[in-house]
């Protein structure tokens, strides 16, 4: 099973330039992915630097015919123009896997008069994969905000613990067709995506701390990245050819997390330094 999890900011390369169908030739470049996870995805959002297309979550249900393309949106505001659509800013999971479940989680957004900021979500998928179904969550957590950085780290630490529950002692469905399904979920969890949170920081280190004195009941998350690379500092994964919207230097904040569970499977984790075609690097898992 191959991921790839990237920031693409709506198809925008490092020059400012928007070509959506660009950055999906350099994913493939990148690996025959199972499962592409983006943040910062738009519809009606035409207005931003390079103009996107109007719908950016259909353009990429044509573009890769035979793949499923979920989406997720945070931001939900309303038109500009009469007659427009609403313009709406998310993130998006793509797979040619079996979809079983969707979940969209809206984070924690509490108020921070001292800083810019918007609704933050994320988008949880549980795959058919091979080796066993997987949950695979993608998000993007608020840049200027540490405070409510924290909390949607937090958020998202309690929702494991949730799925781990519904995982231990799951529920069973009122019947065969209606919406009262079984509750059973994977405890098996991959977690990435643009944590705005420097390698080690104060987020960092909070995502990856133990869950519960039990480790049986919910395993921790560990850095995919890190583990496969054991005693050194991931490279720089945004604003490394984006010098202008990163004038204070580049950063380590795009993260595959994985559960204990599933270290054994680990097989390779890479971030691709050569792509200049998004302010962010994506990064590669392969699961044995």
């Amino acid at each position: 099973m191959r991921l790839i999890c990237w920031n693409v900011q709506w198809g925008r390369d490092a020059s400012g330039d928007v070509d959506l169908p660009r950055t999906l030739a350099e994913a493939k470049r990148i690996a025959d992915f199972d499962v592409l996870c983006l943040q910062e995805i738009t519809r009606g959002f035409g207005a931003l630097p390079g103009r996107p297309s109007g719908d950016q979550f259909a353009e990429l249900e044509g573009a890769l015919p035979g793949f499923t393309v979920l989406d997720a949106i945070g931001v939900d505001l309303p038109p500009l123009e009469a007659n427009a659509p609403r313009r709406q800013f998310g993130n998006a999971i793509v797979t040619r896997l079996p979809v079983e479940q969707v979940f969209r989680h809206t984070l924690p957004w509490p108020a921070d008069p001292d800083a810019p900021s918007m609704q933050r979500v994320a988008l949880e998928a549980v795959l058919r994969a091979p080796g066993g179904s997987v949950r695979v969550v993608t998000t993007h957590l608020e840049f200027y905000s540490l405070k409510q950085r924290l909390a949607q780290v937090d958020e998202l630490r309690r929702l494991h613990l949730e799925a781990a529950a519904h995982a231990a002692r799951p529920a069973p469905a009122e019947n065969a067709a209606g919406p009262f399904a079984a509750t059973a979920r994977p405890v098996s969890a991959i977690v990435c995506g643009d944590f705005n949170s420097a390698f080690e920081s104060e987020a960092y280190q909070r995502f990856v701390a133990p869950l519960t004195e039990n480790p049986h009941d919910a395993p921790a998350f560990i850095d995919a990245w890190t583990t496969l690379h054991p005693g050194k500092t991931p490279p720089m994964t945004a604003g490394v050819y984006d010098t202008v919207q990163w004038s204070s230097g580049p950063m380590a904040c795009d993260f595959v997390f994985v559960t204990e569970d599933l270290r054994p499977r680990l097989k390779r984790c890479e971030i691709d330094s050569a792509t200049r075609a998004s302010d962010h690097q994506p990064v590669l898992l392969e699961l044995d």
